[in-house]
Parts: C-alpha cells; sequence; structure tokens
C-alpha cells in the first residue's frame, strides 16, 4: 500500500512538471524567464530543504562574477559595512577602542561624545554591553561594533573596569551620532608649507579639507601637499570638489563614457580659490578611485606636481542599485577618463577576478615598485596634460611626476610577524595604559613630546619580550634591520594615544619616502618648476 502511495505521488509530480514545462514552450523564455523559472524549480523540487535567498544571492553573485571586477553584491550588513564610512557618521558610543587579546581598551573616548559625557575615559576596559559579555571571549572587531552601535537615542549599558578599582563601574551610555573623519593628519611642514592626509573620500571630505586649509592658512601655509597614499577612494562629487579649489572655472576635472549611458563631464563651477602656491600630491599603487580622479585633474591641468608610484587603476564607475531588504549591487556603468583623455582603468579580464587581484604583487615581481627603469610605455599611451603639453602616460592608474621606490630596507620577518600579530600596537597601548598619568605630566604638549620623547632600550625589551609570549621569536639579525621604524611606530602610536591621529603621521612620514621626496619638491621652486615643463 506504502508503495502504491508513493508511485501515485511521483505520478503526480511528473505530470505537474510535465505540465509547467508545456505551459514554458508556449512561452518566449527570455533570459530573465529562463532565471527565474530555473528558482522557482529548485524552490519546488529539490530534494532537500533548501535557503531560497541564499540560492538567489549566489545566482546574483555568479553573475557578476562573469562581469568586470568591480561589479558586486552585497547582502544588508555588507552593505551597511561599505557605505557607513563613507555617510561621515554612525550611530554609537563614540569610543576609539583596540583588543588586546580578549580585552577591550578604551584609546579615546571622542570629544564631546556619549561615552566622553558620562565619564568614560582612556584605559578603561569595557567588560559587557547590556547583555552580551565583551571581555575574556576572544570576539572580533566587527563582533563587538555591532553590540556597541546601535540607533541612535537608545542606551548602551556598559560594564567598566577601571585601574585602580576594585569593582567594576556602571555607565549608561546614550548613543548618538559619530562624525567619521577622513582627513587624517593637517600640519605644517615648516613655515610655508602644509600638509593634508586624506583616508577616503566621502560625504564630508570637502568640507573637512577646506577646514583643514583654513586652519593651516591661518598659520602661515602658502604651499601644499596632499597625501593620498593608500586612499582607496569613495564618492566622486567629494573629489571633485576638492580638485575644483585649485583649478578655473570651465577647467575639466574628469568625464565618463557608456555606450549605454553615454557622457558626462565634470568641470570646475567657479575659480578656485587656492590657484596660487605649490601643490604636490602624493600616491602609491593603493591610492584608486577618487583618488586617482583628484590626482589626475591636478595633472592634466599642470596645478600639481604627483609624487610616488603608479595608483591603483580603478576607472570603472559603479552606480548602487539598493533592494528593499538592504542588500544592493554595486553595477559598473561607465569609465573615467582624466582631462587628457586617458582612461584610469587597467587591463583587466571579464570574470578573472585572481589575476586582476594579483596586479600589485605582479608589479612588485617585475620592480615596477622598486625601479623607474623597469617601467617602459608605448607612444600609444601616451597624451599630453592641457596647459603645457607635458607628456604623461595611460595604460592604467596615473604615473606620476616624480617615481619613488617603495622602501623594503627595514622590512624583515621579524617586523612582519610583529605587525601580524598587533604586538607592537598592543605593547603601545600598555605602555600609555601603565604610565598614562606620567606621560601627560612630562608632555604638556605634541611637540614636548615629539622633539624629547625616546623609545628606550627598556621599551623595546618589553616589546621583545611581549613579542615572545605571542610566538614572534626574536631574531636579532632581523630586529638590527627593523629596529629603527619599529621604534618609529611605537613612538607614533603613543604619542596618538596621548595626543591625535596626526601625531603618527608626523613621527612616521620622516621615514616616508614619498613623502620627504614631496617635501624636496615643494620647498624648492626651481625643482618644482622643473616637473612642470613641457
Amino acid at each position: 500500500m506504502k508503495m502504491k502511495r508513493i508511485l501515485l505521488l511521483l505520478s503526480v509530480l511528473a505530470i505537474s512538471a510535465a505540465y509547467t514545462f508545456a505551459q514554458m514552450a508556449n512561452v518566449t523564455l527570455t533570459p530573465e524567464r529562463k532565471l527565474a523559472f530555473a528558482q522557482q524549480l529548485i524552490a519546488k523540487y529539490y530534494v532537500d530543504r533548501i535557503d531560497t535567498t541564499k540560492v538567489v544571492e549566489d545566482a546574483i553573485i555568479a553573475m557578476l562574477k562573469d562581469l568586470d571586477p568591480h561589479s558586486t553584491y552585497s547582502n544588508a550588513d555588507e552593505t551597511r559595512e561599505l557605505t557607513e564610512p563613507l555617510e561621515g557618521n554612525f550611530s554609537g558610543i563614540g569610543i576609539r577602542f583596540q583588543m588586546d587579546h580578549d580585552t577591550l581598551y578604551v584609546v579615546e573616548s571622542i570629544a564631546g561624545g556619549p561615552s566622553e559625557r558620562v565619564g568614560i575615559i582612556p584605559g578603561d576596559r569595557i567588560l559587557s554591553c547590556n547583555d552580551t559579555v565583551i571581555s575574556g571571549v576572544k570576539k572580533s572587531n566587527a563582533d563587538i561594533l555591532k553590540v556597541l552601535r546601535g540607533p541612535r537615542g537608545t542606551t548602551a549599558l556598559l560594564k567598566v573596569l577601571r585601574k585602580g578599582s576594585t569593582e567594576p563601574l556602571e555607565f549608561a551610555v546614550k548613543r548618538d551620532d559619530i562624525p567619521i573623519y577622513s582627513v587624517d593628519a593637517t600640519y605644517m611642514v615648516n613655515d610655508s608649507v602644509g600638509f593634508i592626509s586624506v583616508a577616503r573620500f566621502a560625504g564630508t571630505t570637502a568640507q573637512e579639507v577646506n577646514d583643514a586649509m583654513k586652519t593651516l592658512k591661518s598659520q602661515g601655509m602658502k604651499h601644499l601637499i596632499i597625501d593620498l597614499c593608500d586612499n582607496g577612494g569613495g564618492y566622486l562629487k567629494s573629489s571633485t570638489d576638492i580638485a575644483n579649489n585649485f583649478l578655473r572655472k570651465g577647467d575639466l576635472i574628469v568625464y565618463t563614457d557608456s555606450p549605454q549611458n553615454g557622457s558626462m563631464r565634470y568641470e570646475a563651477i567657479e575659480d578656485g580659490k587656492d590657484l596660487d602656491g605649490r601643490v604636490v600630491v602624493m600616491v602609491n599603487q593603493y591610492s584608486a578611485s577618487a583618488s586617482e580622479i583628484l590626482s589626475g585633474a591636478l595633472q592634466d591641468n599642470d596645478r600639481a606636481v604627483i609624487v610616488g608610484r603608479r595608483t591603483f587603476g580603478k576607472g570603472l564607475v559603479q552606480r548602487p542599485f539598493p533592494f528593499p531588504d538592504g542588500s544592493m549591487i554595486r553595477l559598473t556603468v561607465a569609465r573615467y577618463h582624466t582631462p587628457s583623455g586617458r582612461c584610469i582603468q587597467k587591463p583587466y579580464t571579464d570574470g578573472d577576478d585572481d589575476a586582476y587581484r594579483n596586479d600589485i604583487v605582479n608589479r612588485y615581481k617585475s620592480g615596477e615598485l622598486t625601479s623607474a627603469d623597469s617601467i617602459n610605455l608605448p607612444d600609444s599611451l601616451r597624451y599630453s596634460t592641457l596647459r603645457l603639453n607635458r607628456p604623461v602616460y595611460g595604460g592604467g592608474g596615473i604615473m606620476p611626476d616624480r617615481f619613488v621606490p617603495i622602501d623594503t630596507t627595514f622590512y624583515t620577518d621579524y617586523y612582519r610577524d610583529l605587525v601580524a600579530k598587533g604586538v607592537i600596537s598592543n605593547y603601545s597601548l600598555r605602555y600609555v595604559d601603565e604610565h598614562r598619568a606620567a606621560l601627560k605630566k612630562r608632555f604638556k604638549t605634541e611637540k614636548d613630546f615629539i622633539d624629547t620623547f625616546e623609545v628606550t632600550p627598556e621599551i623595546m625589551q618589553g616589546l621583545i619580550d611581549l613579542g615572545n609570549s605571542d610566538g614572534v621569536e626574536f631574531k636579532q639579525e632581523a630586529y638590527d634591520t627593523s629596529r629603527s621604524y619599529i621604534e618609529a611606530i611605537l613612538k607614533g602610536l603613543i604619542g596618538r594615544d596621548l595626543f591625535e591621529q596626526s601625531t603618527y603621521q608626523k613621527v612616521l612620514n620622516p621615514f616616508n619616502n614619498i613623502y620627504n621626496a614631496a617635501v624636496e619638491i615643494i620647498t624648492d621652486p626651481a625643482k618644482y618648476d622643473s616637473y612642470l615643463k613641457p
């Protein structure tokens, strides 16, 4: 009897499927209908239970994989992580924290933020937030952020262990909008040269740069270094707004070209406020997208000297297509071109993402990052700048006017392992935590710290000991090679935690060959002008 029921069920399914296919035979099967029909078949007839949402998402990802390397799908959580840094703020408790093994240390309570208002101070250890234990459970930074962040106005009940206290303290922190800053550092290099480091191009970046320039001008700035090294891009408008500061009304900044959507030109809408003075832009192989738009616009309009290494070469324009569930497709819809006509995008093969991702490694292996002599560009890639008819080259990315090789003199496996295991950052955190009061008393200003603080042999021995306990075996020869740079990183991290983000770059920049070349060029008018000759 049971066998008869099974045979009857199979007959019904077969008839149903046959009927469905018979229906489809009378319908024109467009690619869209075919895809929907395949999903319906899987959902209705597949032998096991499946997550249909995941099946559909996997199908979207597979479709996009056959396109260019920058057309992507992100689920709701991934979309939020992608867009938050570019929106300029998020809702949270307003701290900068660092994990030391399984302990969350407060490095900074953001001035005027929710945590500072209730009395949370640097050095505090957060044990739990609401009902979620944080300390002692080895949570990832992403998991911790999910716990600490939340809608504006909601309350985070924190249990905090403070040095010197035997019992945890309790704080009720009302979450609020917390700004995400794009400008990492702003300071005067000398009496007339200012320095601005831009980490990303977000919604507030242009205003941040304008504010930074006002500050620097009040301190005597006449010439400017803009650091775009490692800046992976962001919003187009932010880069064009910044470019407009240095160009005249009507100057072309960038244009897009698309067979489907036509062309778009982006021009300076008014005379910039900074038409005089020397400008040097620092770039490297990780400067991408909006960074390349800004540096390409200033180079092609003969308004800046570009210093560093060939940029990443991301010249594909993505348009976001959000779904109601918070997920999103970012689809490539056009290509960026610099004012001289260069296509920023480096070559790629549809669907071969592995080769695309390995491009930087291949550049290193080919010698491009270490020697200008290894870069041989054909005349077919040669273009001319708009004012002075200087030669510039296409082929992907922005080729600098002054090439600076990557510096590997300090790099060793020992240094790499210290960084990879977080030993240097964790040791600096512990050092500041143990000596904060004494350091604050000794160094009243950032200048005092930069001029007089020394990383002593005792400090370095503490770092070596922590490395050994964390599985990084001490190697004398490698240590000697990397020592000066490790000392600089330690000093920069300690200074950053005592003062501000700019302190770190002030300490480390003298070890940066691109920075040193930028300073050399901008402080010598004749040398600067020599790069702007046809």
